[in-house]
């Protein structure tokens, strides 16, 4: 889930759907609804930015791309969250970032990290190919190995990968309005933690409800796997007035107190505040943490027969 500033509507378009040859691949992006793996996608020029693309998966707001500034992050939650990794990596250092996306739509994150950090490593974790060859086609995105586009389920990739391979794994996908819960138990986050590098940020986008019960079990869940803790959010959020996103973070080093984050933070269109470990614990306090499904008992063995006597 993905929302512009404080809009975000989710709409479906009456255009008729593009048809693109078998195995081709557009040149640049044309606006239109394309057949996908999953349903249907739809590329909107943005009307506010010329040089800005709107992506929509089944109708639901998934990513822009501004195709002239790599820096530029139109969703609010996409700023925090690279607000908060420039705030523990600066770029200006060109750390060697090794990233992990889960969720791939148009790769803005991506994208935006590319030009942040050159030297970057990523992976793109995309659950719809032909979403894949699209974006591949439409977007000047950086080629491998910079930026690898790998098309699979993000669990089973993430379970697939060698322990400690990387600094950051961001989860941003949605089957709809939420996370898919296999991607949300303790479970998953254990096995996150293994692919992550000591020092290592782990980083989902929680969207909910005014109720807040969802954001409660993933920071419940996330604490329970991470030593620290953090959530940013804006204010209409935190007290359950809307419906929306949180940024929610563990990692097993304390995130520090940065004042030029917060002042990052506070100064966007949207301004978020930050809740440290001991604020994310009290709100998740009495949550329930997610599990897998418990796999079925095995059958107890046949009784001995009583001794002849």
């Amino acid at each position: 889930m993905a929302k512009r500033g404080k809009a975000g509507k989710s709409d479906r378009s009456t255009a008729g759907v593009v048809e693109v040859p078998a195995g081709s691949r557009p040149d640049g992006p044309v606006a239109g609804v394309y057949s996908v793996d999953t349903g249907h996608c739809e590329l909107v020029a943005d009307p506010d930015n010329s040089n800005g693309w709107l992506l929509k998966i089944n109708g639901v707001m998934s990513s822009h791309i501004d195709l002239a500034d790599p820096l530029f992050l139109d969703f609010e939650y996409m700023r925090w969250i690279a607000a908060l990794v420039e705030s523990k990596w600066p770029p200006e250092a060109r750390p060697k970032l090794r990233a992990l996306h889960l969720g791939g739509g148009a790769c803005s994150m991506a994208r935006r990290f590319h030009a942040a950090y050159p030297d970057a490593r990523q992976v793109v974790v995309e659950l719809d190919g032909k979403l894949a060859e699209y974006v591949r086609g439409w977007f000047d995105l950086p080629r491998a190995p910079l930026l690898r586009i790998r098309v699979g389920e993000a669990r089973q990739v993430t379970e697939s990968l060698t322990p400690q391979t990387r600094d950051l794994i961001i989860r941003d996908v949605f089957a709809g309005a939420f996370t898919p819960r296999a991607l949300t138990t303790r479970e998953f986050n254990d096995h996150a933690d293994k692919v992550l590098a000591p020092g290592g940020l782990y980083v989902v986008n929680s969207g909910d409800a005014p109720d807040l019960k969802n954001a409660r079990e993933d920071a419940a869940t996330i604490a329970d796997t991470f030593e620290h803790t953090m959530i940013i959010a804006d204010p209409a959020m935190l007290k359950g007035r809307r419906y929306g996103n949180m940024v929610m973070a563990g990692s097993h080093e304390p995130f520090g107190d940065d004042p030029g984050l917060a002042r990052t933070l506070l100064g966007g269109a949207v301004p978020a505040h930050i809740w440290d470990d001991a604020q994310v614990r009290a709100f998740a306090a009495g949550a329930k943490i997610r599990r897998d499904p418990a796999e079925a008992a095995p059958a107890a063995p046949p009784a001995e027969p009583a001794p002849a006597g």
